[in-house]
Parts: structure tokens; C-alpha cells; sequence
């Protein structure tokens, strides 16, 4: 074996030690029906929009949005108990949460809760959703359809001013190409400009 497959391998194994947490959801009819999030104590995270996928979105979150996500599974009795409300409440898609450490492995389904810790952890994830989603989309419109990056554009500034969008700083290779290319509409670039400022300074 090469040196180099030796050292992938090595990396693999190294992100892989410590805590992890795992969160699916499965909505049928959903847009998109299947999302599943792994998430490191490093703060590495992986997004799927099926098991299988082979080429998942990356990024990393910051060291205080770990720990605080990392601090509800904590509050949350480290998943080792049932979620369910005992409440009839519409179908919003059966989530999953597993927490792995060591052998120590806890999986809880449920469709609602009324547990705020986890209800928080639900959010989390939603949000990490919602912008690996924003990602994507604009990936897509920036390499096939440069009419639609605007409206790619509005939507990631949408999930910015609601608080939204977490790993803010993976947007920030495409915001610049757009700045810099001027084959993309006056507006997208204004817009993107907009955008990556914002991201570069919260304040």
C-alpha cells in the first residue's frame, strides 16, 4: 500500500475516535425526503441526502456550536430514553438521533417531542440542513444556470438574517467567484458581495 493510502486511512481513523452524533430524517414527499447528518466532537460534519451517498457535503462547525450541541445530548440523558410526545400530532417525518462513544451506542426514533433539549438538538440539525441545502443549490447555479444563482442568492440571504445558516465560511469561495467573475449579472455580484460581508463580519 501506498504511503499516501496509508495516510488517508490513518486520517480516517483519527475522525473517527471520540463522540459522535448521528441524525436522520425520513418525510416522504419532503423536499428533499431523506437527510442524514453525522457530527464529530471535532466539530466535523457530514450531510447526505441519502445512506449511500458517496460524496456528502463538508464542513466544519465552530468549537461553541459543538459543544453546545454536544451539551443537549448531554441534557437530553445521552439519548438513552424514548422522545415521543404521548400527544396526536400531524406526521413530520420519523427522526433519528444516535450519540456513539466507545461501545457506549444510543439510538432514540421519534416523529415529535416535547423535550426541550431535544427539541433544541432537532433544530440544530435542521439548521445545518438548511444550509448544507443552501450549498448545494448554489454550487448548482453558479456551474449550470447563472440566471438562477440571484435566486440562489436570496435564499442563503434569507437563512442568514433568520439565523439559519451555521459554517458560514464554506459560502465564501463561491460568494468570491461571483464578485470576481463578471459573467454572472450585476445584481448576483452586488448581491454576493452583500452576502460575504455580512459572514466575514457578523457585526
Amino acid at each position: 500500500m501506498k504511503w499516501w493510502c496509508i495516510l488517508f486511512l490513518s486520517a480516517g481513523a483519527i475522525a473517527a475516535d471520540g463522540p459522535l452524533l448521528f441524525y436522520s430524517k425520513n418525510f416522504p414527499g419532503s423536499v428533499p425526503p431523506y437527510v442524514q447528518i453525522t457530527l464529530t466532537k471535532g466539530g466535523d460534519v457530514e450531510y447526505r441526502e441519502a445512506p449511500d451517498e458517496d460524496n456528502p457535503i463538508k464542513f466544519r462547525l465552530k468549537e461553541d456550536e459543538t459543544a453546545e450541541i454536544f451539551g443537549l445530548v448531554d441534557k437530553a440523558g445521552s439519548l438513552k430514553h424514548p422522545l415521543e410526545a404521548p400527544v396526536k400530532v400531524a406526521f413530520m417525518g420519523t427522526k433519528t438521533f444516535r450519540y456513539e462513544n466507545g461501545p457506549e451506542k444510543n439510538e432514540v426514533k421519534f416523529n415529535y417531542t416535547q423535550d426541550p433539549s431535544a427539541q433544541s438538538l432537532a433544530d440544530w440539525f435542521e439548521r445545518i440542513a438548511e444550509s448544507a441545502q443552501r450549498r448545494i443549490d448554489l454550487e448548482r447555479t453558479v456551474k449550470y444556470d447563472k440566471l438562477g444563482v440571484v435566486k440562489s442568492l436570496l435564499l442563503l440571504e434569507t437563512s442568514l438574517e433568520h439565523k439559519r445558516l451555521v459554517a458560514g465560511e464554506q459560502f465564501l469561495p463561491l460568494l468570491d467567484r461571483i464578485v470576481k467573475n463578471d459573467g454572472y449579472m450585476h445584481t448576483a455580484q452586488a448581491r454576493a458581495a452583500e452576502i460575504a460581508a455580512a459572514i466575514r463580519d457578523p457585526k
